[in-house]
Order: structure tokens, then sequence, then C-alpha cells
């Protein structure tokens, strides 16, 4: 998988991949990345990528031609351009899973007020956004995107079952998880999880799950609920 990332800042990504996880899928050519700068491309003399809205508004806007130039500079047939706008729709654990059967993705990382909506007509295959909230530039998104997609790239984690029960994996919260000692400062973990039963402990862990995601996302519970219904 190669991860294409067009951005004015690239000092901004460069640094998110020399650690951790990320840094030995790179140095074990699991993924690959580079930089696509949208100032080597714009025909202004001096180098400028950004405009006044027509029609007025507050902000500068990112023109279009270099950036146009820069995603077809680099864009082939099995690539999948993505933009991170606020105006997206929500990117979700089953959007990870299916985009990391590509084997090229751009990523667009916006600036100022955002871009020109011909780049998004022309160019862009999908637009997310990774909550409703607004940014300084596109750049994090485009991160939390890279790595939530090559969690599911074969050989980036370690240990291939640590996607297994992951949170959102059955539109479910993760169930509480903890480590040794059995007893800190005079609170315990859940008594079952010490007796080796693990045909409870999973139905455990099941219920937990359902609890836990009732409490924090009712909205995924509502959907599970409907979906256990329909398959009476």
């Amino acid at each position: 998988m190669h991860f294409s990332f067009v951005t004015l800042f690239p000092s901004l990504i460069d640094g998110y991949f020399s650690d951790s996880i990320l840094c030995k899928a790179v140095q074990n050519n699991k993924i690959t990345f580079s930089f696509h700068n949208p100032r080597d491309f714009t025909q202004d003399k001096h180098r400028k990528v950004d405009a006044p809205m027509i029609g007025g508004g507050a902000g500068m806007l990112m023109t279009p031609q270099p950036l146009i130039d820069t995603i077809k500079s680099i864009k082939k047939n099995d690539s999948r351009t993505l933009l991170m706008s606020p105006v997206g729709k929500p990117f979700s654990h089953h959007d990870a899973k299916r985009l990391a059967r590509y084997q090229h993705i751009i990523l667009v990382s916006g600036r100022y007020e955002g871009i020109d909506e011909r780049v998004v007509e022309s160019q862009i295959d999908e637009i997310f956004s990774i909550g409703d909230f607004i940014l300084t530039g596109g750049e994090l998104a485009s991160l939390v995107v890279c790595d939530s997609i090559s969690r599911h790239i074969d050989g980036v984690l370690g240990n291939d079952q640590s996607l297994q029960g992951e949170s959102f994996e059955m539109q479910l919260l993760e169930a509480p998880a903890f480590t040794k000692p059995d007893i800190f400062e005079k609170i315990p973990i859940i008594s079952e999880y010490l007796k080796g039963n693990h045909s409870k402990i999973t139905a455990l862990k099941r219920a937990l799950s359902l609890h836990k995601t009732q409490y924090f996302r009712p909205d995924l519970f509502k959907k599970v609920v409907t979906k256990a219904k329909h398959e009476k």
C-alpha cells in the first residue's frame, strides 16, 4: 500500500512515521508514503496557491490549478483519492477496512477556508470527516485516516489477532480490559476474568460490550438491537 499525501506542509506529517507501528511498517515495506506539495505545481510566479472566494466570505480558498495538477501527476488507475473536510461523511471502521484493499491512497489536505469545489468535482473519489469540529488544516485528519487504514494491511500489526474484538468490529465498543496486579489501589479486576473459563469470559465480554455501547454510544446500540430483531 502506498499513501500519497497532498499537502502544503509535509513536515506536519513526516514525523508521525518516525516511531512505533507505522515506522516498522515502512521499514518492513508493508506501506510506503510520499509527499506532494501543490506549491511545486503552481503556475503563479509568486508560488501562490490561494485566492479570495468569489461572492465574498472571510479567508482565502485553495485555487484549483495547483491541486488538480498535483493530483493528476500521481493518480493511477488503481488510486483512490480522498479529501479530508468537515463537510464529508464520518470516517468509520468499515471505511478503513474497505480502503485497505486498494494499492494506492491519495490523501488531500485542505488549508485556509478549504478548496475550490471544481477540484472535488473532477478529482476526488470520497470526502471524509473525522468529527464535527474544525481544524486549521487537513493534515491531522489525513494521518488519522492513514493510520486506521494501515492497521488493516497484512503484516502491519505484530499480531493480526489484535484486530479481533476491537471497538466497532461488531458495531460494539470493546469490553473493559485489565493487566496485573489483580487488585490495584483497592480496585479489583472482574473476578470472572481470572477463572480461566473462556466461554464464560467471552459471554461476559459480550455483555459488557453491550452495556458500554448502550452508555457511551446509544446510536450504535440501537443499530445492534435493530439488527438482532431482524435476524430472529
